[in-house]
């Protein structure tokens, strides 16, 4: 039975651009895995604490010597981690904040790269045979000829530390010039038709 892991990270619910694309993808999926097992993790509703000088002690402290204070910092990282390892596919759907993912997905991006675990004391990535969607929602369009190109941060910087723990199957589907969507120039459906095709195709592949 295949498992699917959602992460979700726009604040804005019904009216996320990104979440919306999401939905799509989560139908079309279930569709064709009926025995589908879906794990929805919504960070607008998970308060992931940013990196701390209790949890880096916690975290550089061998499992046989941490202390129950220390065990119970890295809990929410625990469980984390634990539902990326079980997870045959993950899709994450963000918007982009100034060029860049939101700082709740990046405290999750910090919770889930774990020495031993998930990224090897080589360098090496341990999280093997897991494929990702990446779903981003951008206000602005960063494509060929377009002159904040070279700004196109968001999608890089996942589909880099996604490789670093070992995902290297990733793809890609930027919803570009999604502001025309609160601008009232396209309805949320029709943007999202604009990617119906190619999100119902990696759901169904």
């Amino acid at each position: 039975m295949p498992k699917l892991l959602v992460i979700e990270a726009s604040p804005r619910r019904a009216t996320s651009v990104s979440r919306n694309m999401m939905q799509s993808f989560i139908l079309s999926w279930k569709a064709a895995h009926p025995g589908g097992e879906v794990l929805v993790r919504d960070l607008a509703e998970t308060s992931i604490p940013h990196i701390s000088m209790p949890w880096l002690a916690a975290y550089f402290t061998p499992p046989e010597n941490q202390t129950a204070e220390m065990k119970a910092t890295l809990k929410l990282s625990d469980e984390l981690v634990t539902e990326l390892l079980a997870a045959d596919e993950i899709v994450i759907s963000t918007p982009v904040y100034n060029y860049n993912i939101p700082s709740n997905l990046k405290a999750w991006v910090d919770h889930i790269v774990r020495k031993g675990i998930t990224l090897g004391f080589d360098g090496a990535g341990l999280v093997s045979g897991v494929k990702a969607l990446l779903i981003v929602a951008s206000g602005g369009s960063y494509r060929e000829g377009s002159p904040i190109a070279d700004r196109n941060i968001a999608p890089q910087y996942m589909k880099l530390l996604l490789g670093v723990i070992g995902i290297t199957d990733v793809t890609v589907i930027h919803g570009e010039a999604a502001k025309n969507v609160d601008m009232g120039e396209i309805s949320m459906e029709d943007f999202v038709a604009l990617y119906a095709d190619k999100i119902n195709d990696l759901a169904t592949a």
